[in-house]
């Protein structure tokens, strides 16, 4: 059965066609709006993965390829998202936004159930809590983003054993590539059916202000090869650590501490909302095992106003029960432990002031993750991103390691001593 744009395209009177379409049929065809590259391919693919940059329509495709199964029959849907915000603001938002009035899904949040009036259901996932997979089944999923999720790999394994509904179980993955191992694998299965695209694929589309701003500065960068061409991109040459390196030695649970330590790298800048927004404030969690090796247990960094990212330090040292905090003399000396007393005057504050660069700082907790001494607990993206872009020559990423620099604080305050540390206490 042809589609209405198939029929459109081939009538030598479109525009008249058109003219005499039910405007609301027209609004909701997908087939007739959407890009080639943005519907499924067709084959007997058991799951379809969309690399493409930001911007290009990959939660549009998702959304409305997971509207089609729900019309062609299928009744159980998972939908999984970074997290919890991203499911419920970015799937199930468009889910509801894409829908015909006459076929509009009734939602339940927390947890999210979406009930569609054919009874067709989908319950709502994140890739902070792969377990929650344990025990349903599905004929269809939808995932988000994958590659940022903090357990891709044990968020793609569960789901793996719940597609085990219906005569025909498939799996649409919309994702800005980062190489991650799971990834790769899911590139390499026989039955995977990959789609690319980049962010100009869908330029009419888009604020000129966001093309001038974003596509012109980051056009021919390696972050823009990777956010906006869609591009894997394989690690630096030389570059002081290696995602084989960090994947080697990632778990999913860290065990008891000894120590651990709030590190905080300042941007210098007055933070988001203001006239000089600049680079983000690097806040990283790590510990020292009871085995006496490293973990580093998260990445909190934000880009917020002074009050609002000292207000995040605080919530982080409770959070994880720390000993203390570490944070760099950085842009206005005492305004960073200033910015910190302010939410608690009882926090336990450690001023450093970097007596070596960042790359001699980096260099001997490098060593630490060659020799197999420090675990990430899960996944940190962007964290893993600077710091596979850190070089003996410096660091070949946009804007400043913020993130790897706060990792690097806490790990020499945790694992080296004060010979071999790379900071002198104010």
């Amino acid at each position: 059965m042809q589609s209405l744009a198939e029929i459109v395209a081939a009538h030598p009177q479109r525009e008249s066609i058109i003219a005499d379409i039910d405007p609301l049929v027209l609004e909701y065809d997908w087939s007739f709006w959407a890009r080639p590259n943005q519907l499924a391919p067709e084959g007997d693919w058991r799951t379809w993965l969309a690399l493409a940059g930001r911007g290009f329509g990959k939660t549009e495709a998702g959304a409305q390829w997971v509207r089609q199964r729900v019309d062609s029959g299928a009744k159980s849907i998972a939908l999984v998202a970074e997290t919890q915000k991203d499911l419920e603001e970015v799937m199930v938002a468009r889910l509801l936004k894409i829908s015909p009035p006459d076929n509009m899904p009734k939602v339940r949040y927390k947890p999210v159930r979406i009930t569609w009036p054919n009874g067709a259901q989908a319950l709502g996932y994140n890739g902070t809590e792969p377990d929650q997979l344990r025990g349903p089944e599905f004929d269809t999923a939808w995932v988000d983003e994958l590659a940022k999720y903090r357990y891709a790999r044990e968020t793609w394994d569960m789901l793996q054993f719940t597609m085990r509904s219906g005569v025909d179980p498939r799996v649409f993955v919309t994702t800005t590539p980062r190489p991650i191992p799971v990834l790769r694998e899911i590139m390499k299965d026989a039955t995977t059916a990959i789609t690319r695209g980049s962010t100009m694929d869908n330029a009419k589309n888009l604020a000129p202000a966001f093309m001038k701003a974003v596509v012109e500065k980051y056009a021919g960068t390696r972050l823009g090869r990777q956010e906006l061409n869609a591009e894997m991109l394989d690690d630096v040459p030389g570059a002081l650590w290696t995602r084989d390196m960090i994947d080697a030695q990632r778990i999913k649970q860290a065990p008891p501490m000894q120590r651990i330590i709030i590190a905080v790298d300042p941007s210098g800048t007055s933070g988001a909302g203001s006239d000089s927004v600049g680079d983000d404030i690097g806040i990283v969690a790590a510990g020292l095992g009871a085995d006496g090796r490293g973990y580093v247990l998260d990445d909190h960094s934000c880009n917020l106003s002074p009050d609002g990212w000292g207000r995040r330090v605080r919530e982080v040292y409770s959070l994880h029960q720390a000993d203390r905090i570490i944070a760099e003399r950085n842009f206005g000396g005492a305004m960073v432990e200033a910015v910190i007393k302010a939410q608690d005057k009882t926090l336990p504050v450690k001023v450093v002031t970097a007596s070596r660069g960042k790359v001699a700082r980096a260099e001997p907790i490098s060593a630490l993750y060659e020799q197999g001494r420090v675990s990430h607990v899960g996944g940190f993206a962007h964290l893993e991103d600077q710091m596979c872009a850190m070089t003996p020559s410096g660091f070949v990423g946009e804007g400043s390691p913020d993130r790897a620099d706060a990792l690097v604080w806490a790990l020499t305050e945790l694992m080296l001593d004060n010979k071999g540390s790379a900071f002198d206490v104010l």
